[in-house]
């Protein structure tokens, strides 16, 4: 499988039990929320938009993120892939693919992302696809800024 097929799909009734199993790596347990308590925020959020990250006909990963009409902007505020698809290129495949379909809803112009400052893989992640880092929010996480380009 390549990070060319990654592809992402509505987390519905059939697959939630399989996004809420991915694991982090033990080092990484406290740099993102759990996928569980992600599933059951976006429930009572109408503006979550939870994706499972597909390979192939695989889960390999999650992400969540909201761009409300009303907004110019959006915000990815889960993304994890699961710790035995880590290092296969995967999550810059996932994000370049939430890139392009926030790109695609026509309202938005820039996409926001937070990280724990210490989380360097996050970092590099984000910096590669372009995000800018602007400084830490309340809640002492890194905000990065994508502006994305107009078309």
């Amino acid at each position: 499988m390549t990070a060319g097929e990654i592809r992402l799909a509505p987390v519905t009734r059939a697959n939630e039990a399989l996004v809420a199993a991915l694991e982090l790596a033990p080092e990484q347990l406290d740099l993102v929320a759990g996928n569980a308590a992600s599933l059951e925020e976006a429930e009572s959020d109408e503006d979550a938009r939870p994706r499972a990250i597909m390979a192939g006909d695989r889960i390999v990963g999650f992400l969540m993120y909201d761009a409300p009409e009303d907004d110019d902007e959006a915000r990815i505020y889960r993304f994890m892939i699961d710790r035995a698809s880590q290092g296969k290129g995967y999550g810059k495949a996932a994000l370049r693919e939430v890139l392009n379909e926030i790109g695609g809803l026509g309202h938005v112009r820039h996409v926001s992302i937070c990280y724990e400052p210490e989380n360097e893989a996050a970092r590099q992640l984000y910096r590669t696809v372009g995000f800018v880092e602007e400084g830490l929010d309340e809640d002492g996480e890194m905000i990065a800024d994508l502006v994305l380009p107009r078309g």
